[in-house]
């Protein structure tokens, strides 16, 4: 795998391990919509913001299997732990760029493969989009007693303020190769 560094990327080999992100990607994704529909259905927002803050984290952990770090990240954070690295921050940023030329959203992805040290990293993103589910806790009107509730838990949230349509962040994925770069 690590061939792909010194020889020049071969792109089938590439192709297969977005495939693999994407497929994370999906059963992450899905995973959490459906915690987050039950939870609102039970126990409304409220509900759902413990979701976001003890189960998605679980449930990237758990999808970070066989040498993948599956997680997410925003321009606009609201768990500092989300972050984005200067990789991710470049990425999201083209994603804007893209949005702006016209391209939608569940189009946008990006992967390559890098040098790290002595090691090789394969990195992938795809962009979220924020639907309507999201504007109770990421909208422009959240109520009052969201607000507070998400201001205890993440003081300096900065994912507010979204509409429906609009890049709200992205899934970033990460597969680390151990084995030195040729």
């Amino acid at each position: 795998m690590l061939a792909l560094l010194s020889g020049g990327a071969v792109a089938g080999e590439l192709d297969d391990m977005a495939g693999s992100a994407r497929s994370l990607i999906a059963g992450f994704s899905a995973q959490l919509q459906s915690e987050l529909q039950g939870a609102i259905a039970t126990g409304g927002l409220e509900k759902a913001i413990e979701v976001c803050k003890l189960r998605a984290p679980a449930i990237a952990a758990a999808a970070s299997q066989d040498g993948w770090s599956v997680g997410r990240t925003s321009l606009k954070i609201r768990n500092p732990a989300n972050r984005p690295d200067d990789f991710e921050r470049r990425v999201l940023m083209d994603f804007e760029e893209k949005i702006t030329e016209g391209r939608t959203i569940d189009s946008l992805g990006y992967y390559q493969m890098n040098a790290v040290g002595d090691h090789a990293e394969f990195r992938y993103m795809k962009a979220i989009e924020t639907k309507p589910l999201c504007l109770g806790c990421h909208g422009a009107a959240i109520a009052p007693e969201i607000a507070r509730r998400l201001d205890e838990l993440y003081p300096g949230d900065q994912a507010r303020g979204y509409e429906a349509g609009q890049l709200r962040g992205a899934f970033t994925l990460t597969r680390r190769f151990t084995q030195p770069a040729e």
